[in-house]
């Protein structure tokens, strides 16, 4: 289990890619102070609209395997071949110095990975699609991905649907007005107890 002094809580949103957590995860952050962004850590390629120490740390591969042997993250996977996410320890050190909790906005494997890490002091919260059908409308929507990318997710996210037990709360996300005010909902409660 992490333990840092004087640290916060953790709040944990995963999903399978294109079910809403990343659009949730911004609500939450316009609508409470108190919580800062953990920026992870990845090997893939950047998006054109990504900027690096905002929406990632893009690494090469190389630079990845090195920070995993130096012991540098609380979790990591290798999600796709050579394409590594992981979450650094730096990064929740640093959140936890301007004394805000952390929230995460990660895979599946990294939210089960980081609720292990870090126990009572997290909640886990799984963003559940309407369907897998609706999922690969919205990574079509998103217009980010390529043919084999959406394939790639989409088969993937049978897999991850099917570890929603794992996590404390399931978020169901066919309304995103709904699903925004009972994560906000949700968020606050765990902070205020």
């Amino acid at each position: 289990m992490y333990s840092e002094a004087n640290s916060g809580k953790c709040i944990i949103f995963s999903a399978p890619s294109g079910a809403g957590k990343t659009t949730i995860v911004r609500h939450l952050l316009a609508h409470r102070e108190d919580l800062a962004f953990s920026v992870s850590a990845t090997s893939r390629a950047r998006r054109s609209n990504e900027k690096d120490g905002a929406d990632y740390y893009f690494l090469s591969v190389d630079q990845f395997k090195e920070r995993i042997d130096k012991g540098d993250f609380v979790e990591w996977e290798e999600v796709y071949t050579d394409q590594f996410y992981g979450t650094l320890k730096s990064e929740i050190e640093r959140i936890w110095k301007l004394g805000k909790h952390v929230i995460f906005d990660v895979d599946v494997m990294g939210g089960i990975n980081l609720k292990k890490a870090f126990g009572d002091r997290a909640i886990a919260v799984f963003v559940k699609p309407p369907s897998v059908n609706a999922l690969e409308q919205r990574l079509r929507k998103r217009e980010t991905e390529s043919e084999e990318s959406i394939r790639r997710r989409v088969a993937k996210a049978g897999e991850e649907l099917a570890t929603a037990d794992r996590f404390d709360q399931v978020l169901l996300n066919d309304n995103l007005s709904e699903a925004k005010e009972n994560a906000l909902k949700m968020v606050s409660t765990f902070l205020e107890t």
